[in-house]
């Protein structure tokens, strides 16, 4: 898309009150969708450290995606400004792995990042519940379980802050206050 199709896309969804997540993978189309107001890019394989501080500035969140999280882990000798700009104030988000991996995998993202990327178990958990709601502009509705009326819990085996993998040992699901 063009810089002016994104600006009119970006600029419609804030008119209607919603928020518009934008699959760039370049520098140029993410300042783009930066520029024109996206709440959320998507990918970003090949982000230079300019767009990331230009996210940060501007609150846009970052979900990397967990092959691409992968990929700079993986090569952060090349690309260590991009995982260090995390800590540095972009809102590094992510929706797990649920819907490409087993369920039993959906947790390799967090083990990931933290075991490689340095990150805290809290950074971790909170990167896939608190900021990926105030990603979604729901804040207010998901994420906190302050008010336990049917709150969606999963209860796991350990403490995934003393041990990440934990997560990967899910004792049972609470769905709208039935265990299922």
């Amino acid at each position: 898309m063009t810089a002016d199709r994104i600006a009119a896309a970006c600029g419609e969804a804030r008119k209607l009150g919603l928020r518009a997540m934008a699959h760039a993978h370049a520098s140029e189309r993410a300042r783009a969708a930066i520029l024109a107001g996206c709440t959320t890019i998507e990918h970003g394989t090949l982000l230079d450290d300019a767009t990331l501080e230009s996210m940060a500035a501007r609150g846009v969140y970052f979900d990397p995606n967990f092959l691409v999280l992968h990929n700079y882990l993986d090569n952060k000798a090349e690309v260590s400004g991009h995982w260090q700009l995390q800590r540095a104030g972009v809102r590094l988000y992510g929706k797990g792995a649920a819907a490409v991996w087993p369920a039993r995998m959906a947790a390799t993202p967090n083990n990931y990042r933290v075991r490689d990327g340095g990150d805290s178990p809290m950074d971790a958990l909170a990167s896939e519940t608190s900021v990926a709601a105030e990603s979604l502009g729901m804040s207010d509705r998901i994420g906190p379980l302050e008010d336990w009326e049917g709150a969606d819990i999963v209860t796991v085996d350990g403490n995934p802050l003393d041990d990440i993998t934990a997560v990967r040992r899910v004792v049972f699901v609470m769905r709208h206050e039935s265990v299922v």
